[in-house]
């Protein structure tokens, strides 16, 4: 079976050996204090950093997902209140988890096919801008150099970006902010399990001054092991190794980035000649290069779902309120030019029932 699905999606194929090392070198026996670990967890963060360009003063730590990053934030770095800006199904649910931990939360909440102007947005004494890179709800994505405008514009306010479907396999605008996490499921091409979280100085500055070890997962605490190349409880030890491994035989995110960003205009072509589906959002500046989401009739996209799966394609089913008239692709960097050909095969000898008739 062939995966497109968005989130877990499909791993790198390599994954299989990667895992037969891990057990004959006795990975998933050690010890998370012994110096054998520490070596893999040191090993890790620094090919993150160098494979992804991420600036060499930004701190790489994990955690168990990107939920779980949501929380850490909203915990460590936060007293007052943030201010989340989203337009979609993820960006509202870290929103939620943000106003119970704090009530005093505010939020922007803008549409699709745009995004608001930098010089227009007031985040009164907000201590945190939290952002969704990559909504993989609608398959919207905010552009870098919006980012960079952002972050001219709030040059003391602390950013914090969900990069969760982007991450490791788009080039990121890294001081464009000062929190980016991301579960490894998408474009690290892993299991799920582990999340990556990388903090500027400022944040790490934050940290301390907030000073906050009233939880078992307080970032100030996971700052503090990290500094050891250790973590605050037993860690997933078999997902830092195969973090690791991939980190070690994938090219830098540059050419990942591009041959991505080729494979969507060829999808845009392809999905685009088709007179029964149409992209979901218009305006190419906030299209995901990752995340491809079309929509048709609920009646077509119940024919596009199950003949795909009869011929071994699963396809990411639509998301909230988007569930029965949209499909997601998958555009993610584990994905294979013989997937992607395959699929194209279907979608070339797919026609909807009613057009038969």
């Amino acid at each position: 079976m062939i995966t497109f699905y968005p989130g877990p999606s499909k791993v790198y194929p390599e994954v299989p050996d990667y895992v037969r090392d891990a057990y004959d070198a006795g990975v998933l026996s050690i010890n998370h204090r012994s110096p054998e670990f520490m070596e893999i967890f040191q090993r890790t963060t620094q090919l993150v950093k160098e494979k992804l360009h991420i600036p060499e003063d930004y701190t790489v730590v994990f955690s168990s997902s990107a939920t779980e990053c949501w929380e850490i934030i909203c915990q460590s770095l936060v007293e007052k209140k943030s201010f989340h800006m989203y337009n979609g199904a993820f960006g509202a649910k870290w929103l939620r988890y943000a106003q119970i931990l704090v009530p005093t939360t505010e939020s922007l909440a803008f549409e699709t096919e745009s995004i608001p102007e930098v010089n227009s947005i007031q985040v009164g004494d907000s201590e945190l801008i939290a952002l969704t890179h990559n909504e993989t709800s609608n398959g919207t994505a905010l552009p870098s150099d919006w980012m960079q405008e952002l972050r001219a514009r709030f040059p003391e306010i602390l950013i914090a970006v969900d990069a969760t479907s982007s991450m490791a396999g788009v080039d990121l605008s890294w001081e464009a902010a000062d929190v980016w996490f991301a579960s490894v499921q998408k474009c690290f091409g892993l299991p799920a399990g582990l999340a990556a979280m990388v903090l500027s100085p400022k944040a790490i500055e934050r940290v301390q001054k907030i000073g906050n070890r009233g939880y078992y997962n307080s970032l100030l605490n996971i700052y503090e092991q990290n500094q050891h190349h250790q973590t605050t409880h037993t860690p997933n030890v078999l997902g830092i190794y195969l973090l690791m491994r991939v980190m070690e035989d994938r090219e830098p995110i540059s050419i990942i980035s591009a041959e991505i960003k080729a494979r969507y205009s060829e999808w845009k072509k392809m999905l685009f000649n088709l007179n029964y589906v149409k992209h979901i959002i218009h305006n190419s500046q906030v299209q995901s290069k990752t995340v491809i989401t079309f929509q048709a009739e609920k009646e077509v996209i119940n024919q596009i779902r199950q003949q795909a799966r009869a011929h071994g394609i699963v396809l990411g089913n639509g998301y909230g309120k988007l569930k029965e008239t949209t499909l997601r692709i998958a555009n993610f960097p584990a994905i294979t030019e013989n997937d992607i050909h395959q699929l194209k095969e279907f979608f070339a000898n797919f026609a909807p029932e009613n057009s038969m008739r």
